[in-house]
């Protein structure tokens, strides 16, 4: 369905305060404070719980006491990005048009299509906007921008597009403004708090790579004999420092760490984890060159998927270093599993 206004009012969630009558339907009146359970649920969805189902019904919504010629703002059905949208629009009457993105926020949805001109062009004719609307203008957010052609839109609907502020805490003295930036408005940012925000979920997400580490370390000492011991602990830590380089260190020491890839960021924050636990380790130097191989691989991989979110590479620049980087990490990781293999193998005969 098009909007949550066919749920009966038992069944709708809190932030849905009412239903507002219009030409067009009737639709949802929500609020823009959010409870308790809508804090939590971000918290949950920033370490990767159930992250993929956190959503809400695409459609029309309104705050406030929106009219025919209120601003109609744009957004994903992600519910992080509609918290995030609605919360900043106390004491405003306006419009929320949610796009069918499934579940993915507007600026990685923008990359893969979901948040484009198809999509915003069928919820527009979905719903009649047109009939509910005498100020044809869309507000869109600016980082939607690469999934949508406007020119499109407008011959199509009738609706001109006009991109708003980067960040919704901006959209009140944007629509105060008369519905026009300042250069702060378009700054793309991605400060330490920002870079803080995005570490949980990945970290969460690396425990595939974790467990694979685990059985492969865990076949290692099988094949040695010396499984039960001290060192089997010592000699995953790596793995592990391996995982928190690429998910933690990376992007929260990004501006500082050298290069301009984020294969080289990883690659280089996995050589300086690998140094430190062959220090306080002591292994010897084949295991710490298989090591150096396999390490800073693994933390490279991951400062990867950094790029989607970091305002450091455009979406060519991503596929280049992917065609890169990744056989480059892949041989090298090959080569110290090898090598890791062959010392075993060669000190239990």
């Amino acid at each position: 369905m098009d909007t949550e206004k066919t749920k009966s009012k038992d069944s709708k969630p809190k932030w849905i305060t009412g239903w507002l009558p219009t030409l067009a339907g009737v639709f949802p009146v929500i609020s823009t404070r959010l409870t308790t359970g809508d804090i939590v649920g971000g918290w949950r969805v920033r370490w990767g719980i159930r992250r993929m189902g956190y959503r809400v019904n695409p459609g029309l919504y309104a705050v406030g006491k929106p009219d025919t010629s209120s601003p109609v703002l744009v957004t994903a059905n992600y519910k992080l990005t509609f918290d995030s949208l609605r919360k900043h629009l106390n004491n405003i009457s306006a419009w929320i048009l949610v796009l069918d993105t499934k579940g993915v926020n507007v600026w990685c949805a923008a990359g893969k299509g979901t948040f484009g001109t198809e999509e915003l062009i069928r919820r527009i004719k979905s719903i009649n906007l047109s009939s509910l609307m005498k100020n044809r203008t869309l507000i869109l957010p600016q980082l939607g921008a690469p999934g949508v052609a406007a020119h499109i839109v407008t011959a199509q609907t009738g609706f001109k597009i006009i991109y708003g502020p980067i960040r919704a805490a901006d959209l009140p003295k944007f629509l105060a403004n008369g519905l026009k930036t300042d250069p702060a408005m378009r700054n793309v940012t991605f400060t330490l708090k920002e870079r803080f925000a995005v570490i949980p979920v990945e970290l969460i997400q690396s425990w595939k790579m974790a467990f694979a580490a685990l059985v492969y370390f865990i076949i290692l000492r099988l094949i040695s004999g010396n499984l039960l011991s001290w060192s089997t602990v010592g000699g995953f830590l790596p793995y592990l420092a391996a995982i928190v380089m690429g998910c933690a260190v990376v992007p929260a020491l990004l501006p500082f760490v050298p290069g301009k890839s984020f294969a080289l960021k990883g690659w280089l924050a996995g050589v300086f984890g690998t140094f430190v636990c062959a220090w306080f380790s002591g292994h010897g130097a084949i295991d710490t060159i298989a090591y150096l191989l396999i390490m800073p691989a693994i933390s490279a991989y991951l400062a990867l998927n950094f790029t989607g979110c970091s305002t450091y590479t455009s979406l060519s620049g991503v596929k280049k270093e992917l065609r890169i980087a990744l056989p480059l990490l892949i041989f090298s990781a090959i080569s110290g599993i090898a090598l890791q293999m062959h010392n075993v193998w060669r000190t239990t005969q």
